[in-house]
């Protein structure tokens, strides 16, 4: 699958093992994938994620994603479906932290440095939207662009950050095809 991806991809899925490496994390998360896209420079991704005002969301981005890891990896999503059960999730994560520390229900971290990082379910999820999303539009290569359509179609955490900033799936196809058939971003390459 990899030998389909551009240049740009392949940076990603680097910078999400340097991310996942730089934190101890024993696994690359679609959060870690979501934190490379913003590292790109010259590629389609990093075009939209401009052309939608993504200056300056790297700090409020790392917040959210840091604040998801605090409560376990839950998605804001998951949260509002308990409280709708009356589970306050802040309260909960609140007495934890009292008893275990702060981060307790962080992602498990492992002691033992290893070379090679596995992805988890969610982040080889992604890259399978990805794929797909390529295959779908008869594209021959994976784009980072495809990975950030991945990483909002997919859900979860790392799409309630990009929700939280204002990025939808619309307003990324909007940028890729903006204009008139054959102007758009995508049919550039």
């Amino acid at each position: 699958m990899f030998e389909r991806f551009t240049q740009g991809a392949r940076d990603v899925v680097s910078g999400a093992v340097g991310y996942a490496g730089g934190a101890g994390e024993p696994r690359i998360t679609e959060e870690h994938l979501l934190m490379a896209l913003l590292d790109a420079r010259g590629t389609k991704a990093s075009f939209v994620l401009a052309s939608l005002g993504a200056t300056g969301w790297r700090e409020r981005l790392a917040a959210a994603l840091a604040e998801a890891r605090r409560r376990g990896g839950m998605s804001q999503a998951d949260a509002v479906a308990l409280a709708g059960l009356g589970i306050d999730v802040d309260e909960i994560v609140d007495r934890i932290e009292e008893v275990h520390g702060r981060g307790a229900l962080a992602a498990e971290r492992s002691g033992v440095r290893t070379v090679r990082r596995p992805l988890t379910p969610g982040a080889k999820d992604t890259l399978r939207i990805a794929l797909r999303t390529a295959a779908t539009r008869r594209e021959r290569h994976l784009g980072d662009e495809h990975l950030l359509l991945a990483l909002i179609e997919r859900g979860g955490v790392a799409a309630d950050a990009l929700a939280a900033c204002g990025v939808s799936y619309a307003d990324v196809e909007r940028v890729l095809h903006r204009g008139e058939p054959g102007e758009g971003l995508l049919s550039a390459v």
